[in-house]
Order: C-alpha cells, then sequence, then structure tokens
C-alpha cells in the first residue's frame, strides 16, 4: 500500500472528520473519492475575492443560521443608536441570500464611537421558514448589545444563532 504525503489539498474531499483520520493514519469506513494527484494546479475561482483595500470606516453584519446550516437569508434585523436605556432607530436591513445587507450597516462618517443594539428578528426568521417551534419560542427578538471605540476602524459582527442561542464576536 503506498502512502501518499499529507497536503492540505489531500484534505479537500475528505471533511473535518476524514481529515482528522488521515492526519492520524486512520483508516475511514466511508472515505470520499481520492483526492486526484495528476495535477498540483488549483482549480480557478469561480468568483474573485472582494478586496478590502481602501475601504473607508464601516460596521458590517453577517448573519448565520446555525439550525440549517446556512446563511441567515431574509433576516430582519434593526440597528439603533443606544444612549442609557433609549434607543434612538439608525436602520432596518434584511439580509441576502449569502447572510448579510445588501449594504454595511454603517460607513465612515454615519459611524462614530458610542453604544449600538442590533436586533435580530429571530422569531419572525424561523416562522417563516416553517420551523416548528414551542408557542411561545424561547428566543424571539434577540438584543445585541455593543460598542465602538474606534469609529476609524472596520467593524464586523458575525452572529451565529439557532432556536435556542445565538452567538457573536467582533470579526474582521
Amino acid at each position: 500500500m503506498e502512502i501518499s504525503p499529507l497536503t492540505r489539498r489531500s484534505f479537500t474531499g475528505l471533511g473535518l472528520g476524514g481529515a482528522a483520520a488521515a492526519a492520524s493514519g486512520g483508516v475511514l469506513a466511508q472515505a470520499g473519492p481520492a483526492p486526484s494527484t495528476a495535477s498540483d494546479k488549483t482549480a480557478p475561482l469561480a468568483h474573485a475575492p472582494v478586496s478590502q483595500a481602501g475601504l473607508g470606516p464601516r460596521l458590517t453584519l453577517h448573519a448565520i443560521d446555525n439550525f440549517h446550516g446556512t446563511p441567515a437569508a431574509g433576516m430582519v434585523c434593526d440597528l439603533a443608536w443606544r444612549e442609557g436605556d433609549s434607543l434612538a432607530p439608525i436602520k432596518t436591513v434584511t439580509t441576502a441570500a449569502n447572510g448579510r445587507p445588501a449594504e454595511p450597516l454603517l460607513t465612515d462618517a454615519a459611524l462614530r464611537p458610542g453604544h449600538y443594539e442590533l436586533l435580530l428578528h429571530l422569531g419572525a426568521y424561523f416562522a417563516a421558514r416553517g420551523v416548528s417551534l414551542p408557542s411561545p419560542n424561547f428566543l424571539d427578538r434577540v438584543p445585541i448589545r455593543f460598542r465602538i471605540r474606534d469609529a476609524g476602524q472596520r467593524h464586523h459582527l458575525p452572529v451565529l444563532f439557532t432556536p435556542w442561542g445565538y452567538s457573536y464576536y467582533r470579526g474582521s
């Protein structure tokens, strides 16, 4: 039996479990097709990467539906400026097929230091997809509160959620 060297490309068709087994020398019961060794050339990209060079300060959002394992297409989100317990609405957006709004939430001078709240309409999102959940659902409208300290930077807000939980962080 010939053992080929492990490369990043050889892991592509295996998935995480297969890659772990291959790295540890284990045997897979249901391995996918063997990686092609005929060519070391990478396949061309279907779409060119979007360059972030030259973009000014911005706040962007990426919503991921971990329940379905997909980007959260069609989720409504309300962005507001928060001062104490009061909110001043800024805008309402709906995420596109890629889980992102068509435009950044805020750009350039509209992005300023301070407290913000992004309200995710999770109950309506899952109801629109016909997900059978208890009534009332555990999560309905989820507020995400965050602070912008340096408005001269880019701020990215990835949000991962299910009907029962969510997480978010400051991305790059």
